[in-house]
């Protein structure tokens, strides 16, 4: 019967085909527009490492008491200065514990007629690669003790190694970056973590890290943040000792806590330190301390703004007035149709065919609307695209699981709108039609 009752809905449809066309549009602007910024909030919104995402955490210490002038809501600074970092990598109170912070070096291509080119890097600890689940194609990370030797090793991005290698297994091979030369250890699987959450300040692309480094090898080599200083209160000493001994804050700490009772205690010791430091006489105010996991400083740090969320709403509200449109419309068809109807009513027709046959109308409304959907769906991503650049390159796009979730909604959406339109045409009475006929 299903076939019989689509060969009915599409000769139905075919007989007027402003109406059906005004249907299909509406439905298709309002589907592409809802699911254009869903698929943004989606990937904006989305949990980087659902995993550990409980138990990596980012502490913060109140270096500047600056009480209510203070970046944030709490006064708190979203980095730490390096004597704070370094004092925390000391205790070593977290079972795994990174400091990082993002550099550049000139790479220098093995084969020598290249010229060497710029490449952002990620100064880190052994741990990060086990904290973050980072994916290894060659070798693995460096040692604990190459990060205590400050030894000259690199990780290589899957990226970099297609670039200079071809993809090759480079590990134990030399690489020169600016005048110095590092040892391959470790090469990665394609890994770009969206947001870049242990980084928060580069959330959303930019440039990408391409080579991994101990981060006290590129504090013996003196390299600064490609990011900036960071913020700083009292003026910065010269050099790079000034800039080691100042409040600047330039370096994010992730420490992995992976119970209650660890995090219980990790927040007693921020407490203990902060309240030291007072007493020691370089903090002037009461201790000042936070604890946060990976959920909590995503939404600590605004990486989904509430202008997104009003805006996934207001799109949503405009997708529902497109649906009262095409149930507006729908009904007007019905309606016209009420003397065929009621002629099928009276030749014998069941009110359940009758909801059938319309419901199935609907159907074929809601899949031509859906594709339509699609399509400015991804017109509406390649707007982004190019109105807010590269750096939005990784959210404007849509995979399968988006496809099918927009064509779900429009059909299901569809389906729910002519809901009202069908069961008026179960009501048609057979005799008031012929008796107007």
């Amino acid at each position: 019967m299903f076939g019989y009752y689509l060969h009915l809905a599409l000769r139905s449809l075919r007989r007027s085909p402003a109406l059906t066309a005004l249907m299909i549009v509406a439905i298709g602007v309002g589907i592409g527009a809802a699911m254009t910024t869903l698929t943004v909030f989606r990937a904006m919104a989305a949990d980087p490492i659902a995993e550990h995402a409980t138990q990596l955490f980012a502490p913060q210490i109140d270096a500047w008491g600056l009480g209510p002038s203070g970046p944030n809501p709490d006064h708190l600074s979203n980095q730490l200065d390096y004597i704070d970092a370094t004092a925390l990598m000391r205790a070593h109170t977290g079972e795994r514990q990174t400091v990082l912070y993002k550099t550049q070096f000139a790479v220098w291509p093995p084969q020598s007629q290249l010229p060497p080119y710029k490449a952002g890097a990620r100064a880190a600890y052994a741990d990060f690669f086990r904290m973050f689940d980072v994916p290894f194609r060659y070798g693995g990370p460096w040692s604990s003790a190459d990060d205590q030797g400050r030894v000259r090793v690199v990780v290589l991005s899957h990226e970099l190694n297609e670039r200079l290698f071809g993809g090759a297994n480079s590990v134990g091979r030399v690489l020169r970056l600016d005048d110095d030369a590092f040892r391959i250890v470790g090469v990665l699987a394609h890994w770009d973590p969206v947001p870049r959450y242990y980084d928060l300040r580069d959330a959303f692309g930019g440039t990408s890290e391409d080579v991994f480094l101990p981060f006290t090898t590129a504090i013996d080599l003196h390299k600064h943040s490609s990011e900036g200083g960071g913020p700083c209160v009292a003026p910065t000493p010269p050099g790079w000792e000034g800039l080691l001994r100042s409040d600047c804050t330039w370096l994010q700490f992730w420490v992995a806590l992976p119970t209650h009772t660890e995090v219980a205690r990790y927040r007693a010791y921020l407490s203990d330190y902060a309240a030291e430091q007072q007493r020691i006489g370089r903090f002037h105010w009461p201790p000042h301390v936070q604890l946060r996991n990976v959920r909590q400083w995503l939404v600590y740090c605004h990486v989904v703004s509430n202008e997104s969320r009003i805006l996934v709403l207001v799109s949503f509200s405009f997708l529902l007035v497109c649906l009262l449109n095409a149930m507006g419309l729908m009904l007007a068809r019905i309606m016209r149709r009420a003397g065929d109807i009621g002629i099928r009513r009276a030749l014998g027709a069941a009110r359940a065919m009758v909801f059938a046959q319309c419901l199935i109308e609907a159907l074929v409304i809601g899949v031509v609307g859906a594709l339509l959907g699609l399509a400015l769906t991804a017109l509406g991503l390649t707007a982004l695209r190019a109105e807010l650049g590269s750096d939005m390159q990784v959210l404007s796009h849509m995979d399968a699981a988006d496809m099918l979730l927009t064509v779900a909604v429009a059909i299901v959406a569809t389906i729910l709108a002519g809901l009202y339109p069908t069961w008026r045409a179960t009501r048609v009475q057979p005799a008031w039609q012929l008796k107007a006929q």
